[in-house]
């Protein structure tokens, strides 16, 4: 398995609607692999093919290094789409391995319905709550173009700008490898 370069900030294929998988092949299990030992080295716990460079529908997750989910099986999702949302929300913080060092408070959904297809593509629906319904959220995000700070008022985007800014420069520092242009 090889660890990936992560890409950051205003990348276009960060902002690409990733086009669905067809089928699954060796390069997409392939990709999934490669993508799991990504987030790992990342001490990431959800990432999306489009952030390692790769426009496919897919992401993965892997809960297990967060305390209650220890026994938590990894997931890859192909193609997949929240089918409903709970109608409660939660302000909770959140993180991004293309947004290196920023944070903030997203409101979602507590819970969500979501329908993908597994590594041998058959057709899974999962009824999710509290972390597990965030991180989907957040990665089925990313696969539309859309990164969490979208979700913050216009105020509060405004005051991370200048972060942003660094980020999409290059100047910043993490335990993972980054994707740079050239």
């Amino acid at each position: 398995m090889a660890i990936l370069p992560i890409y950051t900030y205003d990348h276009p294929i960060l902002r690409r609607k990733l086009r669905p998988v067809a089928e699954i092949t060796d390069d997409v299990i392939r990709l999934a692999l490669d993508m799991h030992a990504t987030m790992k080295n990342a001490d990431g716990i959800g990432l999306a093919a489009n952030q390692v460079g790769v426009d496919l529908a897919m992401t993965v997750i892997d809960l297990r290094g967060v305390d209650g989910y220890e026994t938590a099986a990894p997931l890859t999702l192909i193609n997949p789409v929240v089918e409903h949302h709970s109608d409660e929300e939660e302000a909770y913080e959140e993180g991004c391995l293309s947004l290196p060092d920023l944070r903030a408070d997203v409101v979602r959904s507590t819970g969500a319905q979501v329908r993908f297809y597994d590594t041998a593509m058959r057709e899974q629906v999962m009824e999710v709550d509290k972390l597990l319904a965030r991180v989907m959220q957040h990665e089925i995000d990313h696969l539309n173009g859309i990164y969490f700070i979208d979700h913050l008022k216009p105020m509060r985007r405004a005051i991370l700008k200048r972060r942003l800014l660094e980020i999409k420069r290059g100047d910043v520092e993490t335990d993972y490898p980054l994707h740079t242009e050239g």
